[in-house]
């Protein structure tokens, strides 16, 4: 099937059409008369599958023009990154249609939004949180919402957005029609299922554990945290087979330990997105990775989560994910739109056990590949990788790396030291090198200062 026989509106056709789109993908493809037909509709599709397009496309088709300043359509992401991403795929589709289109999240001046919403909106964008804020404040009134989407609604409940969700419910019409797209179905959303929904049609597009042919995988068995530092080092600086590689890790302290290990041989080609961040840095994080002027993103799983980028060569699964359904998520960043792809997975031996139920739900045995005689075995350990007897002595110790200490007899010689004071951590600065923009609110008034 093409797109011409999915009954389009001639605009939406011309839209597609410069976009360079003929073949819809299985989702989208199923979805438009289920969306179209009004019924309730729960939508289950590995990333990458365009799910955006298969709830937008139908709600486009049908939706009317009018001068009505309150919103018709509700659509529900996890992110604000994902609210961004969303909001610019609703506009390419809606190039020749009259429709205006608002993202809302938090993290931002609420009273731009207000002031935003005030003029009048057809479709709403928004992470629960400041959505519930703004319909608290009686600035974005919700009477009118028709059709009510929740996108990858999986990442929602594990962020604890339930709570959220239930009160958006309880402010927005009863009747509506409800589209939930989901990468897994989990007891969470079967629950919100049926809470919720009023006997929904279901649609499923492949097994969630179905490897795509496209991407070629390959795995390496590693000793530890700082052996796998020093064989990302040697495989990126090979820049022209990983030209544009994106790194996931399970944590934000993870995050933070490998960007300190690799930010002096490639601090001007990475960037690092997650939680903690602020929401300048990781916006301009994600464009500047996107658009090719960063070679290498570093992400947890919910911040890359839905996030979509062009032309990714490798995805490196840094560590082995406890749940195998983030692995295929994580995978599907790479080898999109049919090209090929390349994904390595890092396991210690205490991953082994969530890496053989990788393989279980795929039924596909990841090759293992020899580390390089290059690449150097570390035996320093982590806090988290030190025996269980090490880690009892200083179980106060708040980061990740284990740096070891003086013996308790040198403590009253330790004491005895001078205070170095502001220069002492001039000279630590200077010896760590650390970047000028990781997530800091003031980069921008100090470049305004020195131009």
């Amino acid at each position: 099937m093409t797109f011409k026989e999915l009954d389009l509106s001639n605009q939406l056709q011309y839209a597609i059409d410069d976009l360079g789109f003929e073949t819809p993908t299985p989702i989208q493809q199923k979805a438009f008369s289920v969306v179209r037909s009004g019924k309730d509709v729960v939508g289950i599709a590995q990333t990458g599958t365009g799910k955006t397009f298969a709830y937008m496309l139908p709600i486009l088709r049908d939706l009317k023009f009018s001068k009505e300043k309150h919103p018709r359509i509700l659509v529900l992401v996890p992110t604000r990154e994902l609210v961004i991403q969303v909001v610019d795929e609703i506009e390419k589709l809606a190039k020749y249609i009259n429709v205006r289109v608002l993202g809302v999240y938090g993290g931002t001046n609420i009273n731009t939004q207000k002031q935003a919403i005030l003029q009048g909106q057809d479709i709403i964008v928004a992470t629960p949180g400041r959505l519930y804020d703004l319909g608290l404040s009686n600035a974005l009134k919700l009477k009118n919402i028709q059709k009510l989407v929740i996108d990858e609604v999986d990442v929602m409940l594990d962020l604890g957005f339930r709570f959220q969700l239930m009160n958006i419910f309880e402010i927005i019409p009863e009747r509506r029609q409800n589209v939930l797209f989901s990468a897994t179905m989990t007891e969470d959303v079967d629950n919100l299922i049926y809470d919720f929904f009023k006997n929904p049609q279901k649609i499923s597009i492949a097994v969630s554990g179905t490897p795509l042919e496209n991407i070629k995988q390959q795995s390496y068995n590693v000793p530890n945290f700082f052996t796998k530092v020093n064989l990302l080092n040697h495989l990126l600086k090979d820049k022209e087979t990983f030209n544009k590689v994106l790194i996931f890790v399970g944590f934000k302290r993870t995050a933070d330990l490998l960007f300190k290990h690799l930010e002096e041989a490639f601090n001007d080609e990475m960037c690092v997105i997650h939680s903690n961040k602020t929401q300048n840095y990781r916006i301009r994080s994600i464009k500047q990775f996107d658009e090719g002027k960063n070679r290498i993103l570093l992400a947890t799983d919910v911040m890359a989560r839905g996030l979509d980028f062009d032309e990714v060569s490798h995805v490196i699964n840094f560590d082995t994910p406890d749940f195998p359904e983030n692995y295929m998520h994580r995978i599907g960043r790479t080898g999109r739109a049919e090209k090929e792809g390349e994904t390595l997975l890092f396991s210690t031996e205490k991953e082994q056990k969530a890496k053989n139920e990788i393989e279980t739900l795929m039924d596909y045995t990841i090759p293992v590949l020899e580390i390089p005689e290059e690449v150097a075995i570390s035996t320093m350990l982590t806090e988290d990788e030190r025996p269980k007897e090490d880690r009892e002595q200083s179980k106060n110790r708040a980061g990740l790396e284990y740096v070891p200490g003086p013996a308790f007899h040198e403590k009253s010689e330790k004491n005895s030291k001078v205070n170095l004071g502001g220069s002492y951590r001039r000279e630590i600065a200077k010896k760590y090198k650390k970047p000028k923009t990781r997530g800091d609110k003031n980069y921008h008034k100090r470049n305004k200062k020195k131009k």
